[in-house]
């Protein structure tokens, strides 16, 4: 019997046998649903925040960012957003992005990119609170 027709007699599930785990999808699932746990206080917060802000001076803005509650909230919050947007799009590259390379090539460019962007953030509230 040939190779050829021994595939065609196989089940379909044992033709996607050995084509990789279903499973990695949970996990970015449970990222996106904690994160957005996570951004619901923190979103509160940073929204009360800004509106209870509006009209003070640099110096009293500066003062709040760097009262450590504020300081750690406010990096908590930067973090998490750019984690959450970062898999948020990973998701529509994944399902929109046609060929394997492009594909790979915009995830690592989205990640890369969200992570520069939390760092400087977060590094830039930590010059002003210090």
């Amino acid at each position: 019997m040939s190779e050829q027709n021994s595939v065609r007699m196989q089940s379909p599930l044992g033709r996607v046998r050995g084509l990789g785990s279903a499973k990695g999808g949970t996990h970015h699932w449970w990222i996106q649903r904690v994160t957005s746990i996570a951004l619901l206080p923190l979103t509160i917060w940073f929204i009360l925040s800004i509106a209870l802000h509006t009209g003070s001076s640099h110096a009293q803005v500066v003062a709040w960012i760097g009262h450590p509650l504020n300081a750690v909230l406010l990096i908590s919050f930067i973090l998490i957003s750019f984690q959450h947007a970062g898999a948020g799009m990973q998701v529509v590259l994944e399902d929109y992005v046609r060929g394997e390379m492009p594909r790979m090539a915009s995830i690592l460019a989205v990640k890369a990119l969200c992570w520069l962007m939390a760092l400087l953030a977060a590094l830039s509230v930590l010059r002003v609170a210090l």
